[in-house]
């Protein structure tokens, strides 16, 4: 309680709030804190405490009813400056001692190898760009090299750094890529599910789910309420000479790191390390699905390289996952998009990592005969990759002999046409293509983030448009109305707007994304986005022969005889061409990189010094979508530098090495003419 009248507590509060709102403007737009986050927390926590003595003083525009930050249209895609791969993943010590072994054939003989052990952190992966000090950018994973731009929502967790501070005798970095994992610590994720009951919300499965779903959200004030976290694990570009030096540096710069990273000699001390992670993980305030193990030596790693997807220099030791047990109830069927019949368990409800699991996928007929998975069985359940909860195993030794034998059906439940297996498959199809249940779920892909990316048209949206004769193909969508949309239960005006918005919006989506909205058997983001690259065109894909197709690096026969299969189909030709009439794009959008005649393709780039307008991770990526190699570097190698004010050394080292230099408007010149010639 305070001891103030409410005249002396109305300034109060009026000067409390002018200072939180001149800080947080600081914190989220200008990356220029003047205060610590606790000093922060001080201030809010005097306001709060005046706001609950009198709750009429409390105004709508107080910081204490609001987050800084505001709604964005929609997350970009980022091209990651160096990939951000994932992680190969071992499961027992005899695994991890073949990771080893690895590691020193591939090293020069008698190398010593020094180990970094470290606790993997159950969330999401992210990249934090930052340029002389500054917090520039924050992207998502992705498929490793492309992410999605989530800057303002990573801005709003509070122990990220804005403003790296400056550390005695050690000069500031022009660029630091910094890579870590966002994660909900265990009792954010309990509030927010309590919370998501209270409303009559779906609960999340998982913590990772939580920091997933949450730091995707689109507008950054619902992200900051999250609770959010975040663990550094690792620098891409401005590494040290070691693992354990740059995690130091993080440490120094403010970064909380993982907690119990170890330098170890030998694969056997990893292995002791890994074997008391997995004992103490279940005391933490977070998930960690298992521990890190990476060679310390980064010149080292570079020797080691990686296989494309994952480093050879790491490697991820996987915990097993958690099991229970309960009792199979019965066992339906799913028709999904492409018309496979797939098995789905019903349990007994029962608690698993943290979840209530009432369904498993029992993927196909050969699994649940394999597994002997009979009705009324007792099951133990675990979740593969901790994420998905299938049947491990059935416990025979409990049958009554009550139990029933499965059969997979012969007719589709969703239409009752005949269904079919080919030979050489696992899978079980409807042979109608015109089931209901492939236009449904083929609508549900169309419309999903990674495809059209249509915000608003969820499944139970789209049930109601094809209930109610709305929508009986994807290309239907782009013909509705508010009013049609008005219609549908729990639809308002408002709602209506924005789906008609989303609808029209996802028209201007690049080549890939229709691609694999499309739902080609075989073709998934990543392919879609490599013949999207190739071909450039939607109708030069579709006039693509199998054999050229095939001679694509991972196409192959199979995807290629998919891709022509479905473009020669008569139908299928009348629905793209029904898509580019409704103004649909049929192009690659955001990359040049296959323009040769670009004068900066194939170019050794190097950026230095603020630039007027761009900021130098945009700046790079521009100049890799045209094929350009951005190094941190001047060399005798090195093309052209880009330069703004305050270069520094690589300045004066590309005068003496006579580079061509580049001030911002001639980068941009150079960038927009893709016919000019590059001269030196």
């Amino acid at each position: 309680m305070t001891t103030m009248t409410k005249q002396e507590a109305l300034t109060k509060a009026q000067a409390l709030r002018k200072e939180l709102e001149r800080n947080s403007y600081l914190y989220y737009v200008e990356d220029m804190p003047t205060i610590t986050d606790a000093e922060y927390d001080s201030l809010m926590r005097q306001l709060r405490a005046i706001e609950a003595e009198y709750p009429e003083l409390v105004t709508p525009d107080s910081p204490t009813q609001h987050v800084g930050g505001y709604a964005k249209p929609g997350f970009t895609e980022v091209h990651h400056i160096t990939p951000l791969l994932s992680l190969a993943n071992a499961f027992s010590p005899e695994e991890m001692k073949e990771f080893d072994r690895r590691v020193h054939e591939g090293l020069p003989k008698d190398a010593k190898v020094e180990y970094v052990v470290e606790p993997k952190i159950d969330g999401l992966a992210c990249s934090i760009i930052y340029e002389n000090g500054r917090f520039v950018r924050a992207a998502t994973r992705g498929d490793g090299m492309v992410g999605e731009n989530v800057t303002e929502n990573v801005r709003t967790i509070k122990n990220i750094p804005k403003v790296l501070p400056s550390l005695p005798g050690v000069p500031m970095p022009e660029l630091l890529d910094v890579r870590g994992e966002v994660y909900m610590p265990r009792h954010a994720f309990l509030k927010l599910n309590e919370q998501r009951v209270e409303r009559g919300e779906t609960e999340f499965a998982n913590p990772r789910n939580a920091a997933a779903g949450s730091l995707r959200q689109l507008d950054p004030r619902v992200t900051a309420r999250r609770s959010l976290a975040f663990f550094a694990y690792g620098i891409g570009t401005g590494a040290l000479d070691t693992h354990n030096d740059s995690m130091d540096r993080l440490e120094a710069y403010g970064f909380t790191t993982t907690e119990g990273r170890t330098k170890v000699t030998t694969i056997e001390e990893a292995n002791a390390l890994i074997v008391r992670h997995g004992e103490r993980r279940k005391s933490l305030g977070y998930d960690t699905d298992g521990v890190v193990v990476k060679v310390n030596a980064v010149w080292q790693q570079n020797i080691l390289g990686s296989t494309g997807k994952d480093p050879r220099w790491a490697m991820a030791y996987k915990f097993p996952p958690e099991q229970a047990e309960t009792t199979l109830r019965d066992i339906v069927i799913q028709v999904g998009r492409t018309g496979v019949l797939t098995p789905t368990a019903v349990l007994d409800p029962v608690k698993l990592s943290g979840s209530t699991i009432s369904r498993a996928t029992l993927h196909n007929e050969d699994f649940i005969a394999e597994k002997d998975i009979r009705i009324g069985d007792r099951v133990i359940i675990n979740k593969a990759a901790e994420i998905i909860p299938e049947v491990l195993r059935v416990a025979v030794e409990k049958r009554t002999g009550e139990e029933k034998v499965f059969h997979m059906p012969t007719e589709c439940p969703e239409c009752g046409w005949p269904v079919v297996r080919k030979n050489g498959e696992a899978a079980v199809r409807c042979t109608n293509p015109h089931c209901p249940a492939l236009g449904r779920e083929g609508l549900i892909h169309f419309t999903s983030r990674d495809a059209m990316n249509i915000d608003g048209c969820g499944p139970a949206v789209l049930l109601q448009l094809q209930e109610r004769n709305l929508v009986k193909d994807p290309s239907d969508l782009y013909l509705l109305t508010a009013d049609d949309l008005m219609e549908l239960d729990r639809m308002g005006a408002k709602s209506a707007n924005n789906l008609v918005r989303a609808i029209a919006a996802s028209k201007e989506n690049s080549l890939d994304k229709l691609l694999f909205a499309l739902g080609i058997r075989h073709v998934g983001a990543k392919v879609a986005r490599t013949l999207a690259l190739k071909y450039q065109t939607m109708d030069a894909l579709m006039k693509a022969t199998q054999e050229e197709l095939a001679q694509i690096p991972d196409i192959g026969q199979v995807i290629a005889e998919s891709v022509v299969t479905y473009f020669g189909d008569p139908g299928n030709q009348d629905y793209v061409e029904r898509l580019k009439e409704l103004g649909l794009n049929m192009k690659m959008l955001g990359t040049a990189a296959s323009n040769e005649n670009h004068p900066f393709y194939g170019k050794t780039m190097v950026f230095t010094g603020t630039l007027p307008t761009l900021d130098r991770a945009t700046a790079q990526t521009m100049a890799q979508e045209v094929g350009a190699k951005v190094t941190s570097s001047v060399s005798k190698k090195t093309d052209y530098v880009v330069a703004g004010a305050d270069p520094g050394s690589k300045y004066t080292k590309a005068q003496s090495l006579g580079v061509t230099i580049l001030d911002e408007a001639a980068f941009r010149r150079l960038l927009e003419n893709r016919d000019a010639q590059s001269s030196r």
